[in-house]
């Protein structure tokens, strides 16, 4: 049996999560620290002085900077971490079920809980009626695709029609 997961998947996702969340921090650390300097310039200087408009477009400068910043770093990075950790820890505590099924082929990437993940397809004995049905089971988009070939059965382990191991089954004549 072939596992796609190891038991330092989740701790390597989880230091990556920790990593980009101290980058938001110390990038939201120097935004303050910036901020409260320039407000503190503002406002040492003299009434009406010239230069406080200086203060001014500085500080929004520096506001519009961070909110640019923000949202693709937290949107986007932190976001797909997140999503991801939380998948593994699905994983680790979630049911699995076990079945073997006949692997009819690849359907395009898609996202699945906010990660990408690659489907294959397989075939369902519908158990009210008399007719195949085709079921999805995603694939993690960082792990290598497994070496299914279309018409032959393979033994799978998912959670939530997400594999986790796999084995092909051979044959019998």
């Amino acid at each position: 049996m072939t596992k796609l997961y190891q038991d330092l998947d989740l701790l390597d996702a989880m230091k990556q999560k920790r990593r980009l969340l101290f980058g938001f921090l110390v990038a939201t650390a120097v935004y303050v620290a910036g901020l409260v300097t320039c407000l503190t310039f503002y406002i040492l200087l003299p009434y009406g002085d010239p230069t406080g408009v200086w203060y001014v477009v500085g500080t929004s400068a520096l506001t519009g900077l961070y909110i640019i910043f923000c949202f693709p770093y937290m949107g986007i990075s932190y976001k797909r971490s997140k999503a991801y950790c939380k998948m593994l820890k699905f994983i680790s505590v979630g049911l699995k079920e076990y079945s073997v099924l006949p692997f009819e082929g690849i359907d395009d990437w898609t996202v699945r809980d906010g990660v990408d993940v690659n489907v294959a397809l397989f075939s369902v004995k519908n158990v009210k009626k008399d007719e195949m049905m085709t079921r999805q089971i995603y694939v993690d988009g960082e792990k290598d695709f497994p070496d299914f070939h279309e018409g032959r059965s393979v033994r799978l382990i998912s959670q939530g029609n997400l594999l986790i191991a796999y084995e092909t089954v051979e044959e019998e004549a």
